[in-house]
């Protein structure tokens, strides 16, 4: 089974027909939306502030969320806040940052402490945001560090909600894979 544990006596929460793989690790302050999946090898530390993955958002394989210490100068630190319909690619690092609704994050991209990535947008596989960079809505984005490339298009718009759904369907196959062997 997956690994959900406590940090503080609290641990992460979990909505409706959610899909967690066994070999995840997620530890305290965790609220993930319904529908949403955490494939594998993900790790997920919400001790030192919180984390909140909105609903039919995907996780994917061997990503790390972590978030930012409150301190004196920074009171709410920063938790990692990642919307609706978001879909994280493999090996991407999220730390203490915003990720709006319909966003693309690519392969082994990194988001780091403060920054916000609006609504529709595609970040391109292996750049890196820095901290406190905010991505304007509708655009693609590539680059170390990331840097606007050029509107999307009609159908890269849709397809950010298409992508989504897609690992719907995959994380609802794997739930019900699931439910087939524990009654076998």
């Amino acid at each position: 089974m997956h690994s959900i544990r406590s940090y503080k006596g609290i641990y992460p929460s979990l909505g409706e027909n959610v899909y967690i793989d066994p070999t995840s690790v997620l530890i305290g302050d965790i609220h993930i939306g319904n529908e949403s999946s955490i494939w594998p090898l993900v790790a997920a530390r919400g001790d030192v502030n919180y984390i909140k993955i909105g609903s039919e958002t995907n996780i994917q394989d061997g990503s790390v969320l972590h978030v930012g210490h409150k301190n004196a100068e920074n009171h709410k630190g920063h938790p990692l806040i990642i919307g609706n319909l978001v879909t994280v690619g493999h090996k991407v690092m999220l730390h203490g940052c915003t990720i709006e609704d319909r966003v693309l994050v690519g392969m082994g991209s990194i988001i780091l402490d403060g920054a916000c990535i609006k609504s529709e947008v595609i970040v391109g596989a292996g750049s890196l945001v820095p901290p406190n960079k905010v991505l304007e809505s509708g655009f693609l984005y590539l680059g170390s560090p990331a840097k606007k490339a050029r509107a999307l298009t009609e159908e890269e718009r849709a397809f950010l909600t298409k992508s989504a759904k897609n690992y719907i369907n995959t994380k609802n196959d794997y739930l019900s894979e699931t439910l087939d062997s524990d009654s076998a």
